[in-house]
């Protein structure tokens, strides 16, 4: 194989994220029947553990998680030529390391997430502007609380693929998947 890939994965992701610049991902998520959505959040940590962001458990991605707990991410970082795409178990974050990343969050983005149900339809943006306003009354003076119906989901993968453009498009694939708690790295056809 390539040298510059380790026997963990995890330890390739850290070198390509470090060097693509920006902590936004594609999460791909599908309901217990199978159809697919996708969308951008914020990675906010990667560990041994696995793969975190924050969001709405009551939007479309945490109410098809909940359902089928089964998600990929897919990051692209078009300078460098390079994309990863982890699958994986999703599994919600405890609340405590909710309320610590909580605590992080600008005060807007916090009144944010109490303001909006996210994904859901609203008679106007008006409406959703007022609401904002009562909350940031509410609260004025102090700490705003974590919604019971706001936290985290960590993937926990079972695959990365390592993808590199190629200018001839027999682009460099390798896949790494768990079996039995041990990563195989994989090279792919293109």
């Amino acid at each position: 194989m390539n040298s510059e890939y380790s026997a963990d994965p995890l330890d390739v992701f850290r070198d390509w994220f470090a060097r693509g610049g920006t902590d936004a991902v594609v999460v791909a998520t599908a309901t217990k029947d199978g159809a697919p959505s996708a969308r951008m959040v914020l990675l906010r940590r990667a560990d041994e553990r696995g793969f975190v962001f924050f969001t709405g458990y009551e939007s479309r991605k945490g109410r098809e998680l909940a359902e089928n707990p089964q998600a990929a991410l897919l990051f692209y970082w078009a300078d460098e030529g390079r994309q990863v795409r982890i699958e994986g178990a999703v599994e919600r974050v405890s609340r405590e390391e909710s309320e610590s990343y909580w605590a992080t969050r600008p005060r807007g983005s916090q009144l944010a997430a109490w303001a909006s149900v996210q994904g859901r339809v609203i008679p106007s943006r008006d409406e959703l502007d007022e609401r904002f306003r009562e909350l940031e009354a509410e609260h004025e003076g102090r700490d705003v609380p974590l919604p019971p119906h706001w936290g985290g989901f960590r993937l926990v993968p079972r695959s990365y693929e390592f993808w590199t453009h190629q200018e001839n498009r027999l682009h460099d694939r390798l896949r790494y998947r768990l079996e039995n708690g041990t990563w195989i790295l994989e090279r792919l056809s293109p």
